[in-house]
């Protein structure tokens, strides 16, 4: 575990976007950084794609950028059902 420095204003977004969603603070910027991180791995997948993907990932022992860069299709990156 670390801890990131971000601005007041984007403290202030995550507050919002996890009292909307039910998360905790550090769970929504978790989910936000897992989203921002996928999407520029994979830039031609849509957020549904990338939703996906992480529900793939979970089922699979969890996301990991060591599993994305050398074995891809274990993920079935493509967007399409398994």
């Amino acid at each position: 575990m670390g801890i990131v420095k971000i601005s007041d204003e984007m403290h202030e977004n995550l507050r919002l976007a996890s009292s909307a969603l039910c998360r905790s603070i550090n769970a929504q910027a978790e989910h936000w950084l897992r989203i921002g991180m996928l999407a520029e791995l994979y830039p031609q997948l849509s957020h549904s794609e990338i939703s996906q993907l992480l529900i793939r990932a979970e089922q699979n022992g969890g996301l990991s950028v060591d599993k994305l860069i050398n074995s891809p299709t274990d993920l079935n990156l493509q967007g399409n059902p398994q």
